[in-house]
């Protein structure tokens, strides 16, 4: 959600930013909505205050026994009661249609991201590792069928599409992955492990930025649908749930409608969670294997700072998530997005690409973003600082610390070997004990 003190202020910087996603005129269009709304409220106030004052008055001419007057003013009081109805019904039509607008517009990037178009217009930052030499790469599906050990025909007849079954040691290479990844998160890298709902309200995912402008990407499950006749008949719709597509969801809503002191920030939270996507606008892309699953796992970060700590904290959040690949010991590269690559909520995000044999590139395994007060304008999250009367916003920062699918995917192509077999990285050979190899031949 955005400021519109700040739009009035800086119009120029919002309509480029807006017309560069394609809403362009969007800032025209809130100022005049604006205009309206101060405008109806100013009336409203102007309204009450003769209201007020005729009412006052009343009383006088009474007492003066002016009947002729005190009829004249009672016939003012109601005409004002109407002209007050009407002005806060025009305040309530302007401020709901100028919320549904702010609530739409994507967040404006920070000064020193790059512009561009779209991934192509990215800036790498570094890179780390050299990608391994394996002849004939296999790809991880191929890899998985292989050994028998993933399974997606069962899952489609289970689920259907993007969805696959892992079996024996690559199920346990998965849990492995996602314990590691925890345990280096919160043992030393300080952040507060969480077990939150995978289920949530409408009004969260709007915290965050899913709803409503991307609701055909989410998954919804409507409780008490299998009996709308009832429903119906009792004239109460079922609250719907929504599946949430990543914990950043229910971690960044811990601070939802709170005053969080700011002696306590930053607060660093993760979760290792299933998360579910509906994929609406992929079709057609990565349909081979588990790059893009409507189910996966990831371990998920989020920080909630101070406005001025924000930056520095996004740093460190790409610090913790790079020594992930780092211990793994898997090639990547850092990227900055451009403007017109960053996701609605962000104002600057750092992507993490990791190198797949298979395809002889870099894919995204990991995005962290700082949306500054974005979502904590839209989930009402603030701070105070002890002994001051007034609040401000807080800062939300989220990045995957890692997707533990894509992270699979990466160690069976850069860790396998010719026989087809897979080489479990140092790093986990604690959360495997004996186990060194997975499949293929000895």
């Amino acid at each position: 959600m955005h400021d519109i003190r700040a739009i009035r202020e800086t119009p120029d910087v919002y309509e480029k930013a807006w017309a560069a996603k394609g809403s362009s005129g969007k800032v025209m269009e809130l100022l005049d909505l604006d205009t309206r709304l101060r405008a109806a409220q100013t009336a409203g106030q102007a309204a009450q205050a003769a209201r007020n004052e005729a009412s006052k008055k009343i009383g006088q001419a009474k007492a003066r026994k002016d009947e002729a007057e005190a009829n004249r003013l009672m016939a003012e009081v109601e005409a004002l009661k109407t002209d007050l109805a009407n002005h806060a019904e025009m305040e309530r039509l302007a401020g709901e249609h100028l919320r549904a607008i702010l609530s739409s517009l994507p967040n404006v990037p920070a000064a020193d991201v790059p512009w561009g178009a779209d991934e192509n217009d990215n800036v790498e930052v570094r890179r780390w590792g050299e990608p391994f030499a394996i002849g004939a790469a296999k790809d991880h599906a191929s890899l998985g069928e292989a050994m028998r050990l993933m399974d997606f025909e069962a899952a489609a007849r289970m689920s259907g599409a993007r969805f696959v079954v892992l079996k024996g040691q690559l199920a346990r290479l998965e849990r492995a992955i996602g314990q590691f990844m925890l345990d280096l998160q919160t043992r030393e890298h300080g952040y507060t492990e969480v077990a939150p709902p995978l289920l949530v309200r409408s009004e969260t995912m709007f915290g965050t930025g899913q709803l409503p402008k991307f609701s055909d990407d989410q998954f919804v499950a409507f409780p008490g649908l299998e009996n709308t006749r009832a429903v119906a008949e009792a004239g109460e719709a079922p609250e719907i749930r929504w599946l949430i597509p990543t914990a950043e969801v229910s971690l960044t809503n811990l601070v939802r409608e709170q005053i969080t002191p700011e002696e306590e920030l930053p607060l660093r939270l993760t979760a290792l969670t299933h998360c579910f996507r509906a994929e609406a606008g992929a079709s057609g892309r990565d349909t081979r294997g588990i790059i893009r699953q409507h189910q996966f796992q990831k371990v998920e970060l989020v920080s909630i700072t101070a406005p001025e700590q924000s930056d520095d904290e996004h740093e460190r959040m790409v610090g913790c998530a790079e020594a992930v690949l780092k211990r793994l010991e898997l090639p990547f590269r850092t990227m900055m997005l451009c403007n017109g690559d960053m996701g609605f909520s962000a104002r600057k995000t750092y992507d993490l690409e990791v190198w797949l044999p298979s395809e002889g590139r870099y894919r995204e395994i990991s995005s962290c973003s700082n949306c500054g007060d974005f979502q904590a304008r839209r989930m009402d999250a603030r701070a105070k600082k002890a002994g001051e009367k007034g609040t401000r916003f807080v800062h939300t920062l989220n990045g995957s610390g890692l997707a533990v699918g894509r992270t699979l995917v990466a160690i069976m192509e850069n860790y396998q070997d010719e026989g087809g077999r897979i080489a479990v990285p140092q790093a986990l050979h604690p959360y495997m004990p004996g186990v060194t190899h997975i499949g293929g031949e000895a």
